[in-house]
């Protein structure tokens, strides 16, 4: 049998009106009594009328995650599983529903991007991998949908979380540094992407720190994939580099058999470092020192702002940067087989 609105108020010993302050997250409620309510849902099984909870209320309970890639992408990338989990259970301890578009490249991209947001089904939104020329960002807010960028934005107007990619990538930069490595050279990621760019200003930035030159040929570029880093390792052998930063672990991946199959030892010859600390980083020969970032807490702490926008209005913008660490493994020659140490970021 459905259990109604008023039996839940009597199981938890309050008043109907407090258990639907609680169901549509009105903050006004002591957080004991909240807690009580939520057990009574909870154990109940109590599903709240859809319908008639969006007339009420003005909301849908669905939150959109956007995403420009391909559905190839994000099956084959660790990053967009590791973040959409963070993401889906934070919406889950909210009961609100997760509803995921990926928008790849098309030539309607526009008209796709118009669609759904001009739908009325989003409460809010929050959005993934976009390239810093990309209509999405722009269209969102002029169609005044709140919403949080999971990456740096430039527009003031902008709510965002990230990481320290430039920090991050400084610290692995002078790791080798530190390591006696002077040839050091990079797979940088897309130089349309913030996140690109951010990594390859910390590659630079430790450089010139330590009074090393930038050689424009030990720079080489590619778009996150492990074939991307495939072609730019083969590039950067003839600059014959000691020591090789990645933008991503995918294209370590690449930037390995790439090395191997040129007859290069990894670390003797050439040491690596990467970053993100995706679980592929652990089990590759050799294993990836990379810069962990908490990918699923960056999931997480975008659903929680984005909530926080809708609970109601408010004129701070949220710019939130969480920290990384280096997770050194055998690929720059120092650890024992089976070992990592981890070295706190920023």
């Amino acid at each position: 049998m459905r259990l109604t609105l008023e039996e839940v108020a009597r199981l938890a010993g309050v008043s109907r009106s407090t258990v639907s302050r609680v169901i549509n997250d009105h903050p006004n409620v002591h957080s004991k009594t909240r807690e009580r309510v939520w057990h009574v849902i909870r154990e109940s099984g109590y599903q709240p009328n859809v319908v008639a909870r969006s007339l009420a209320t003005n909301r849908t309970q669905i939150i959109g995650v956007i995403i420009p890639e391909t559905v190839t992408r994000l099956f084959t990338d660790p990053f967009f599983s590791l973040l959409l989990r963070g993401i889906t259970e934070r919406c889950n301890a909210h009961l609100y529903h997760m509803l995921l578009s990926l928008v790849p490249p098309l030539p309607n991209k526009r008209e796709i991007y118009h669609r759904l947001l001009r739908s009325g089904y989003l409460d809010g939104a929050i959005v993934a991998s976009t390239t810093v020329d990309d209509p999405l960002i722009p269209d969102l807010l002029r169609e005044r949908i709140p919403f949080v960028s999971v990456g740096r934005h430039e527009d003031k107007r902008v709510h965002w979380v990230d990481v320290d990619n430039t920090g991050g990538a400084r610290i692995a930069v002078e790791h080798l540094i530190g390591l006696g490595r002077r040839r050091i050279a990079t797979i940088a990621g897309p130089q349309d992407m913030v996140a690109g760019q951010d990594r390859l200003a910390g590659y630079r930035q430790a450089l010139s720190a330590h009074n090393l030159p930038i050689d424009k040929t030990l720079i080489a570029y590619g778009d996150f994939t492990e074939e991307s880093g495939m072609t730019a390792a083969c590039q950067l052998i003839s600059s014959a580099p000691d020591a090789i930063f990645i933008a991503n672990d995918m294209m370590a991946v690449g930037a390995l058999k790439v090395l191997r199959e040129a007859g290069l030892r990894v670390p003797q010859d050439v040491a690596l470092v990467a970053f993100d600390d995706m679980p592929i980083a652990a089990v590759v020969e050799p294993p990836l020192t990379t810069v962990r970032q908490p990918v699923e807490r960056l999931g997480a702490k975008a659903v929680e702002v984005l909530l926080d926008i809708l609970s109601g209005p408010t004129t701070e913008v949220h710019r939130i940067t969480l920290p990384t660490e280096l997770v050194i493994r055998l690929s720059c020659g120092i650890r024992k087989q089976g070992k990592e140490v981890v070295v706190g970021g920023k």
